[in-house]
């Protein structure tokens, strides 16, 4: 039977009874809680943190995102933590789709799921009524076939005969042909991993409509085979121009089959499950943003790595790796994202900003800006620090300046609700101009 456990960032898992399950604390059964314990374990292996065990009986999750599903059933949904206060599911799980939808740049037919987002329904319902909508677009474009070779015995003439083969055939079977001849068939490592994340999807679904689409495509691919090696096959995966349809859905797919979860996760158990560091996705979002505001105007960059904090006989040392590079014109801004809730109002002279950030910006604006320059950290608005609210410019000389603003996470789609606070966007304004 399966259970699901809503949370945000940040929340406490528990074995304990709890009086009622809120997004910042609830309960899940003993052998999820062990399941996670041990899923923990294999990623603070491979270093990345899942979560840290308070005790037998309580652990604290991470700044991980996602769906998590256990063997025993258990579905774990962690949303974004946007808020210090109490906020709805409904609200952090349409941030969190509105996230992944962007950062990722994933196509979703919107129109297609109007009725769908209004009845609230969880993430990983989500992602499968996105990947058949997907589906059924690709099925009524119809299905890459390819010739494959065939080598076989029969008791007629098909194709090419194998000489060397016929010529070494005993004479009790010298009426038996040894053949080669191709088929045109759709068995492709793309329409492998199709059939084999829509084989998960039938036995995951809990939602009547997705159950129904699902078994009734998969009537349609019966003859089709499934993935026996995921990994090779999305390897092998075909970029080429006459599979463009397919691009699409290869995203959903690898959703589906666990391949936005890191590898330590795989194993036996292959429950559907994606796992987002927050950080990073927010980060993605903010950059997919600002080239959409920004236009043909200049170029948005991430995770440039040309530049080292320094040289070790005559090697650079320490790369540095900023988050997000601006440039309009002979303007450039870099820009660190930090996913964080600076609480402008109550931090005091510094308002609660990191040392540690300033000395790494410090760096990006000497060896990146060559100490000229507008460096830029980029934190989510909330009701401390509001997206309307300026925190004034921080001057390393001067020639470099620290500009600290906020993003407004709003249901806004539109370029024009992309806010930043007054400083930057003179400076954009400036540029424009």
């Amino acid at each position: 039977m399966t259970s699901t456990v809503v949370v945000r960032e940040y929340a406490y898992l528990t074995t304990a009874s709890v009086a009622a399950n809120t997004l910042d604390r609830a309960h899940i059964s003993e052998s999820a809680f062990r399941w996670l314990v041990e899923l923990g374990q294999q990623f603070r292996r491979n270093g990345l943190p899942l979560f840290e065990l308070d005790s037998q009986k309580l652990l604290r999750l991470d700044n991980y995102v996602g769906v998590l599903e256990s063997p025993c059933g258990t579905v774990i949904e962690v949303l974004p933590k946007h808020t210090t206060e109490q906020t709805s599911a409904a609200e952090a799980r349409a941030l969190l789709k509105r996230l992944i939808k962007t950062s990722t740049q994933l196509s979703v037919r919107e129109a297609d799921f109007a009725d769908v987002e209004r009845f609230e329904i969880p993430i990983r319902e989500w992602l499968i009524t996105c990947f058949l909508g997907e589906l059924e677009v690709l099925l009524k474009r119809g299905l890459q076939f390819d010739y494959q070779v065939r080598e076989e015995e029969a008791r007629f003439l098909r194709g090419q005969l194998d000489i060397a083969k016929q010529l070494r055939q005993p004479p009790g079977k010298a009426h038996v042909f040894n053949i080669r001849h191709d088929l045109f068939l759709p068995d492709r490592p793309e329409n492998r991993l199709i059939k084999s994340a829509l084989v998960t999807v039938c036995s995951a679904t809990q939602d009547n409509d997705n159950w129904r689409l699902a078994h009734e495509i998969i009537s349609q691919l019966l003859q089709l085979p499934e993935s026996s090696d995921i990994r090779a096959d999305f390897k092998s995966w075909s970029t080429d121009r006459l599979l463009t349809h397919y691009r699409p859905i290869k995203p959903w797919c690898e959703f589906i089959l666990n391949q936005h979860v890191p590898l330590s996760v795989s194993g036996g158990w292959r429950g559907i499950s994606m796992l987002f560091p927050m950080e990073k996705l927010f980060e993605n979002y903010v950059a997919e943003q600002l080239r959409r505001a920004i236009g043909s105007k200049g170029t948005v960059r991430t995770q440039l790595a040309t530049e080292y904090l320094c040289q070790h006989k005559g090697k650079g040392v320490f790369k540095l790796r900023p988050d997000i590079e601006v440039v309009i014109g002979d303007q450039r801004w870099i820009m660190d994202t930090k996913w964080k809730l600076l609480d402008v109002d109550n931090g005091g002279q510094t308002y609660g900003l990191s040392e540690k950030d300033f000395y790494q910006m410090l760096a990006y604006g000497s060896k990146l800006l060559h100490s000229q320059g507008d460096l830029v950290l980029i934190y989510p608005a909330w009701k401390n620090f509001p997206s309307n609210e300026n925190i004034s410019p921080f001057e390393f000389d001067n020639q470099t300046t620290l500009l600290v603003t906020s993003f407004n996470l709003n249901d806004n789609t539109r370029t024009n609700d992309c806010r930043w606070n007054l400083t930057l966007a003179e400076s954009f304004a400036q540029v424009h101009n």
